[in-house]
């Protein structure tokens, strides 16, 4: 799983401008391989006057989506490789674009590949099982039907006014216990046959034996998670914490662990320790912040295949007590 794909919808930006130079190179690729001198990039532009007509640069940029200072660098290198020519608008001032000759013999004979290439870029989509031309059309009308920056800005005020609760567990978040772990491990990893059995039965493997879960709640939804589970006398594993995808980045992990640490002390715990991977870079920093250091090796007897990390809790780092 690449880095972007890791952040999530945080990335979409970054992913579809990769997508898209990804795509305009195999494109142009099928250009050159075809003998056609044309590029990915100008297909939308050569397209549209190939299909309107001479055109204004102002209305090229709106019916492409691109800048007027956009449409207006390319126009000026497609006119100086002989592919487009300006010539005089309706009014005497104005000058339009229009196609040349070659554009137009270049155009011709790329149309077969054109309809080779639409029915490999749709089968591609049809085996995904997602419209997906409808849902980035529907995604781009919401984009002008609620304003993003504003609406940010209300589902951060409406995160600041709602009160962070820490809870213990109830039969009632019961389902949220395995909701919030299985997205995490299908997000970075997979479900192993201890966390299938420990999700499921969590009172039999974590209560029963005197451990404790915990939930964090925003307002009414349930966002993360973690448990303390027992592993010995006065042992005990920071395992299973997880903080849903929307709820990321705003503090409520190092919520859940100091509160799962203040258990730990209320049990009366002599040792806690946690195993994890070093790929999370964010959550090593994370525990190491609120006092778990790291052992050399893995966890003699590790229960997770994915674990290379073993950490043991030695108190609030030095900087952080008072």
């Amino acid at each position: 799983m690449s880095f972007l794909s890791e952040q999530g919808t945080l990335a979409l930006a970054s992913r579809l401008k990769a997508l898209s130079d990804r795509s305009y190179d195999l494109v142009d690729q099928i250009y050159r391989e075809h003998g056609i001198a044309l590029q990915a990039r100008w297909f939308p532009v050569l397209r549209l006057l190939q299909q309107r007509g001479p055109m204004a640069v102002g209305d090229i940029a709106r019916e492409v989506g691109l800048t007027h200072s956009a449409v207006s660098q390319l126009a000026n290198k497609l006119t100086r490789e002989g592919f487009l020519v300006r010539q005089k608008g309706g009014d005497r001032r104005q000058r339009v674009l229009a196609l040349a000759p070659l554009a137009e013999e270049e155009l011709r004979k790329a149309r077969p590949l054109w309809q080779a290439m639409r029915a490999s870029v749709e089968r591609r989509i049809m085996d995904t099982g997602v419209d997906l031309l409808a849902a980035l059309s529907q995604y781009e009308a919401s984009l002008d039907e609620r304003p993003l920056p504003a609406d940010v800005t209300r589902r951060v005020r409406a995160l600041e006014s709602a009160a962070l609760r820490i809870v213990p567990f109830a039969p009632a978040l019961r389902e949220h216990f395995y909701r919030l772990n299985a997205e995490w491990l299908a997000k970075y990893f997979k479900i192993e046959p201890i966390d299938h059995a420990v999700l499921s039965e969590p009172e039999k493997h974590i209560l029963a034996p005197g451990g404790s879960i915990l939930f964090a709640l925003v307002g009414d939804e349930v966002v993360g998670t973690c448990a303390l589970m027992p592993d010995g006398p006065g042992v005990y594993e920071l395992t299973k914490m997880a903080v849903t995808g929307g709820h990321q980045g705003l503090g409520i992990g190092r919520k859940l662990m100091e509160a799962a640490i203040a258990e730990f002390h209320r049990l009366g715990g002599k040792e806690l320790f946690l195993e994890s991977q070093r790929r999370l870079q964010p959550a090593l920093k994370l525990y190491e912040s609120v006092g778990f250091e790291m052992q050399p090796g893995v966890k003699p007897g590790s229960h997770y295949q994915r674990a290379d990390v073993y950490m043991i809790y030695r108190g609030a780092p030095q900087a952080a007590r008072p």
